[in-house]
């Protein structure tokens, strides 16, 4: 009886230990899964919570977005600056080589008239150089030439120079011993410069 009583017990106490570990193995499933799902909604959490960070650095700071406009509005001011100063430099350029231009042909046309008077004074009989009328005449001369010197007209020094195509035109040659090769000797017609450019060059004999 005692025997049987025993195994029954232990029979009893091994259902109840096999029970226990059930609930001890279900206990444990509860436990992992809930775990996972902790883990799972952390993980979930902490990539949304990266993702907002990474959205803030995208967006600039409202300084920063300031600075940039001031400065890309700055570089679009300094480049039409330098535009507009260019255009400036440029027409004034034009302007003034097209009232050179102006003023030389003007010059062209002057000259013959001034050759003229200066012709008609040297032809002035020697009875007649000292009157009122030929002073008066030859005031205006000097008056002519001293306007055209203020706007820029100089004469080419010519006689008794050495011979430069860039001034002078010789249209005779002559043997002379007395001056230099390639001297000029005497002066046909008065040539004229404009600033730094010829209006007429000078014709000229130059000795060989």
């Amino acid at each position: 009886m005692s025997k049987e009583r025993d195994l029954k017990w232990a029979k009893e106490a091994a259902e109840k230990m096999a029970e226990e570990a059930e609930t001890v193995e279900e206990v444990q499933e509860e436990a992992a899964e809930h775990a996972e799902e902790e883990v799972s909604e952390e993980t979930a959490e902490a990539e949304k919570t990266a993702q907002e960070l990474e959205e803030e650095e995208e967006i600039p700071a409202p300084e920063e977005t300031v600075d940039k406009a001031l400065l890309e509005a700055r570089e679009k001011y300094q480049r039409l600056f330098a535009e507009f100063d260019n255009y400036r430099k440029r027409t004034e350029k034009e302007k003034s080589a097209r009232f050179d231009m102006g003023a030389k042909q003007m010059v062209e046309k002057i000259l013959p008239v001034l050759d003229n008077f200066e012709l008609a004074l040297k032809n002035v009989p020697e009875e007649e150089k000292d009157s009122s009328f030929v002073e008066g005449m030859d005031k205006i001369h000097k008056l002519f030439l001293k306007t055209l010197e203020d706007a820029g007209v100089k004469p080419i020094e010519a006689e008794g120079c050495e011979f430069n195509p860039d001034f002078h035109n010789a249209v005779m040659h002559v043997e002379d011993d007395t001056v230099g090769e390639n001297i000029v000797v005497q002066e046909l017609q008065k040539g004229y410069m404009y600033k730094d450019s010829v209006v007429r060059y000078s014709m000229v004999k130059v000795a060989n």
